[in-house]
């Protein structure tokens, strides 16, 4: 039977790629997508996800609900210069030869139900059965997790597309953009009693897409059943390749939150030490950074896994057939 999974998303590049993952995943059922303000703003955050979902043209889609617009303490930081500003790399300005957007706003209805009240509705529902897939900041999980704190410990556990535990940040030396967008949410997180797993830039680093096989896949084109999908990664990481290429020296992108969803369909592609994981809040230097010592329990007991390594190229695999073929 699938495992039953809330992603929640601040629907940026490689966010639309965990969405695509996770709904051509059958291990899967996409109970709902909650956006969040992180990326992009909100309202780009939900017209994205609608977007992804269109390229993917599926009969059922889940529910689609918009959550918080600012984090619980700090001012908004958007990542406009990496995601671009419609946070999708540009695709909805894009246009074919006879001026029309190749990738025009769809129709489709977002709930009326706020993703807070929405996700505590479903851990009810579904007790000791759902996942709770988290790729942006945390402050849809946070206010959640303070307004129903007994149904939210009915999560199975909270996957966690955040943090750097041995290795240096991605929007300071010590912090990785999802937490750092809300510590304090993060912190609430952390302590809340749900069991957590990070999944960190220590291993979504090795996770690498080139471009070489963005290309070839998106080139073959034709009949082929992905080829939509194909063309979409290829329009859609064009910007965000163009910046890795240029401020980390790769020729591609990493796969920071596709990788979160392959945790939940395989968690055998990663290895995972328990740990007590807290999230500095009151620093000026280390704010957003994920403390915890991954040798030893002596810190406290543990409150989560943390993803150590990767089968990367069972993970590449996995991301190709199911996203690209």
């Amino acid at each position: 039977m699938p495992v039953r999974i809330i992603l929640d998303t601040d629907t940026g590049v490689d966010d639309a790629l965990a969405i695509l993952l996770a709904m051509r995943s059958p291990e899967l059922r996409v109970e709902a997508i909650t956006g969040v303000c992180g990326n992009t703003p909100l309202e780009n955050c939900i017209r994205n996800i609608h977007l992804t979902l269109s390229v993917l043209d599926a009969r059922v889609t889940p529910v689609v609900a918009a959550g918080e617009e600012r984090p619980l303490v700090r001012d908004l930081a958007f990542a406009g210069d990496i995601h671009g500003e419609d946070g999708l790399g540009g695709v909805t300005d894009q246009v074919d030869a006879d001026g029309r957007r190749v990738y025009p706003d769809p129709d489709h209805q977002t709930s009326t139900v706020h993703a807070v009240d929405l996700i505590p509705d479903l851990a009810g529902r579904y007790p000791g059965e759902l996942i709770l897939v988290a790729v942006g900041p945390l402050t849809n999980v946070a206010r959640a997790v303070m307004k129903d704190p007994d149904r939210m410990r009915g999560l199975r556990e909270i996957i966690i597309m955040g943090g750097a535990f041995e290795t240096v940040g991605n929007v300071s030396p010590v912090a990785e953009f999802n937490i750092h967008a809300d510590p304090h949410a993060a912190q609430i997180v952390c302590d809340a009693g749900i069991p957590l797993v990070f999944v960190p830039l220590d291993v979504t680093r090795q996770a690498f897409l080139d471009t070489g096989t963005i290309d070839r896949y998106a080139a073959e084109g034709g009949a082929r059943a992905g080829s939509a999908r194909a063309a979409f990664v290829r329009d859609c990481t064009s910007r965000y390749v163009a910046f890795h290429r240029r401020n980390r020296g790769v020729n591609g992108c990493f796969l920071h939150d596709p990788l979160a969803v392959a945790v939940a369909v395989r968690e055998d592609l990663v290895t995972t030490v328990p740990a007590r994981v807290d999230v500095e809040t009151a620093g000026d230097l280390a704010t957003g950074m994920t403390v915890s010592d991954l040798r030893s329990d002596r810190w406290g007991a543990p409150n989560a896994r943390v993803c150590t390594a990767v089968d990367v190229q069972a993970f590449t695999r996995l991301f190709e057939e199911r996203v690209l073929a």
